[in-house]
């Protein structure tokens, strides 16, 4: 199963945008997101995210 975005949204609380795919890796795995979690981010593109949305979106769309 997929991960939730809403579940991923969890682990970025507190995330200052914008920010780099690298930058939310790292803050999911510090604030204990789980394995499917932080494969979904890493297979984002690698780019700079201005906000939440842009981050679920993209998340979905790797996920999926």
């Amino acid at each position: 199963m997929a991960p939730n975005p809403i579940q991923m949204q969890k682990f970025l609380s507190g995330v200052n945008y914008p920010c780099s795919k690298s930058d939310l890796v790292e803050h999911a795995r510090s604030s204990g997101a789980d394995d499917d979690v932080v494969n979904g981010l890493e297979a984002m593109p690698d780019r700079e995210y201005d906000g939440p949305n842009a981050v679920s979106e993209a998340f979905t769309s790797a996920t999926r």
